[in-house]
């Protein structure tokens, strides 16, 4: 199966790869995503790629929770 889906979602300032890879492994583990290899520090937002829209939903239902 592929990462057919993706979700743009706002994340500002420096490590968002490693800041992101902590959280979901915390309260999303069970959501596969793939990664960007690297987001420019200027960047203000965060592309990532899931393999299914039920994915892609619990996820923006989390992280319009989370603080990032």
């Amino acid at each position: 199966m592929t990462f057919k889906y993706s979700y743009t979602f706002p994340i500002s300032g420096p490590n968002k790869l490693p800041r992101f890879k902590q959280w979901a492994a915390q309260h999303t583990p069970e959501i596969e995503v793939s990664l960007p290899p690297q987001v420019p520090v200027k960047s203000e937002n965060m592309t990532i790629r899931l393999k299914s829209t039920g994915d892609r939903q619990k996820l923006m239902e989390k992280l319009a929770r989370a603080a990032l």
